[in-house]
């Protein structure tokens, strides 16, 4: 829910109120339900607000407890809120609100930088403390809600996506080659604190960083599963992880029912998607509302699942519906998606979240989604490659299996300014492969997964296709006990029955075989997948434009060789090259980043 903003300066001026406003409102579709600004000395702060827990305007932000001499601004939820202020209570606070926003600060109050340790759910933070102008920003532990950050000398300014840092204005705007590399080698990955822009950073998740009036700044990461195997788990038969991911799930489900307004579900009729209604179901829930988006078929290839979610709607009585979204829609409904984003992405179902997210808003502000399922649980069809190798060769592995293009393609399809002057991308992945623990190559894979490709591209696209529209996705499968859990079971369990096996054989305890056995599945878009006519006019409208041509990114020859071609170049993954292309020079334009 929500987005924040803000701006301390550290030069002894007084922080560029204008700028703040610009921010504030450039996320207006995050928080369309309120607008709030607060300045003291050198700090400025904005908010957005989306109602989700205490309707009322007392729980309205930014957030003063003028006791503590606190300020605080806030995006997500902290599903134990209730919880906390019990807790908080018996420790002597008193609280004036029924908001979560309020336990997030009287939990700094009482905690000081460990607060984070306390909160189940999925948050950012800005919080100010006015004596001494120290400035506290906090990012969930999986990275689920963002915070975009732009330092330069005198100051720093902060916000929930990208492009609210741009409305601010006085950004850094050429591109980083090392970002570029690796959202050309990883599937459009940009590991933080990188965005593909020089002047934009993000705050890693699990971090806590303290700003200090002066500008020095410290890092505390707070949290991180070791992917190793326990004394806790010790003995545990593949019956008893069953039964302990069921548990976990259970109560990960049921944390994200936290609301004042309805919940209800993206259904695609997958197994995870299906797991979280069929858990609700388990609870009680009656008519509840479930959406699933279809798009038409191209070149032979079918683009909807309607027969695996009206299976599952009928299976559990839900209140469901369908949209299906003709091909020639999809280069209109792209414009929308790209200038959603606040990085580049390039995966098909963006535009599919995107639109399914316009349908969903119009009936209810709040979902759960099975986004994070395939990281957590070695659900992707190239987990088995990852894992046949011996430990220490997974680095070499991984960006073999995994990663779109070689450096030495990159040589050839970017231009020499812009190419990093070495693999960069695969120098990352050996050094998080390096850190401690991960027993195994394929610990090693989905820790990186996990942390690190899962954050900055299913979680960053769910975020930002429902945010756009003021509709607040929840991602049960990231519940970090959940999390925990799996990091610790055995990889030969999540390896079997083609992947997912643990939960697999949760699913065959609550729902029908035919969801659980069925082929996996995707948000298909057949219309980009194969460059249908209106999506190839658009792309070549982007890379034949004149700022393309400006900016110099790629070699021509190998722009020209993509558009003679569309349906032939593809990345080692199988993804369209010339999408991968034509999608950054796209959103660069679209966003007027020259």
């Amino acid at each position: 829910m929500c987005g924040l903003s803000g701006e301390i300066r550290f030069d002894g001026g007084r922080p560029d109120l204008a700028a703040v406003e610009r921010m504030t409102d450039r996320m207006a579709a995050r928080g369309p339900d309120g607008r709030g600004m607060w300045a003291q000395g050198p700090v400025a702060l904005g908010h957005r607000r989306l109602k989700i827990i205490d309707l009322s305007e007392r729980g309205a932000q930014p957030m003063t407890d003028g006791e503590a001499q606190l300020t605080c601004v806030f995006n997500g939820c902290i599903y134990n809120y209730q919880q906390l202020r019990a807790e908080l209570r018996g420790l002597g606070h008193r609280f004036v609100t029924t908001s979560d926003t309020e336990v997030v600060i009287k939990a700094y109050r009482q905690w000081g930088t460990r607060f984070v340790e306390h909160f189940v759910g999925m948050f950012a933070v800005a919080l100010v403390e006015q004596e001494t102008g120290r400035l506290v920003l906090a990012r969930d532990r999986l990275g689920i809600k963002p915070l975009y950050l732009d330092e330069r000398p005198g100051r720093l300014r902060f916000a929930s996506t990208l492009p609210a840092l741009l409305a601010g204005g006085g950004v850094d705007t050429s591109l980083d080659p090392v970002a570029l590399h690796q959202y050309m080698s990883w599937h459009a990955t940009v590991a933080a604190p990188r965005t593909v822009l020089t002047g934009v950073r993000k705050l890693p998740p699990a971090t806590v960083r303290v700003v200090e009036p002066d500008g020095n700044s410290r890092d505390h990461r707070y949290w991180q599963p070791s992917y190793t195997r326990g004394a806790a788990h010790a003995g545990m038969g593949p019956h008893d992880w069953r039964d302990a991911v069921l548990a976990a799930l259970r109560t990960a489900v049921h944390r994200r029912t936290v609301a004042d307004v309805p919940v209800g579900v993206l259904l695609s009729g997958g197994l995870d998607s299906s797991l979280i209604v069929a858990l609700l179901a388990e609870e009680g829930q009656r008519g509840l509302a479930t959406f699933s988006v279809g798009f038409e078929a191209e070149a032979g290839e079918e683009g909807d699942e309607f027969v695996y979610s009206d299976r599952v709607a009928r299976r559990f009585d839900t209140e469901h519906h369908q949209l299906m979204v003709p091909s020639d829609r999809v280069s209109t409904a792209l414009d929308g998606a790209i200038a959603a984003m606040s990085e580049p992405m390039v995966s098909h179902d963006v535009v599919a979240f995107h639109l399914l997210s316009e349908l969903v808003s119009k009936e209810i502000s709040v979902v759960q989604s099975g986004q994070g399922a395939d990281e957590v649980f070695a659900g992707y069809h190239w987990y088995p490659a990852l894992a046949e190798v011996e430990r220490e060769q997974e680095p070499e592995r991984y960006g073999e299996v995994y990663f779109d293009r070689s450096h030495s393609e990159l040589a050839r399809t970017l231009q020499p300014h812009m190419l990093a002057d070495h693999d960069v991308s695969a120098e990352f992945v050996r050094a998080h492969m390096a850190v401690p623990g991960a027993e195994t190559a394929l610990d090693a894979a989905l820790r990186l997964d996990t942390h690190v490709m899962l954050v900055d591209d299913p979680v960053k696209r769910v975020d930002n296709m429902t945010m756009d529209w003021g509709l607040e996705a929840r991602v049960p499968f990231l519940d970090h006990e959940l999390v925990e859990l799996a990091a610790a079971c055995p990889p030969e369990l999540k390896l079997a029955d083609g992947g997912k096996g643990v939960l697999k054989q949760v699913g065959r305890t609550l729902l029908p075989r035919s969801v659980v056995d069925r082929p996996k599945g995707y948000f298909p878009v057949p219309a980009i997948r194969h460059m249908a006519g209106p999506v190839l006019e658009r792309v070549r409208e982007s890379l034949s434009a004149p700022e393309a041509r400006a900016r110099g990114v790629f070699r021509q020859e190998y722009v020209d060789s993509l558009l003679a071609a569309p349906e032939e170049h593809r990345t080692n993954r199988g993804a369209n090259a010339l999408w991968h292309v034509a999608l950054l020079e796209t959103w660069l334009q679209t966003h007027a980043i020259s």
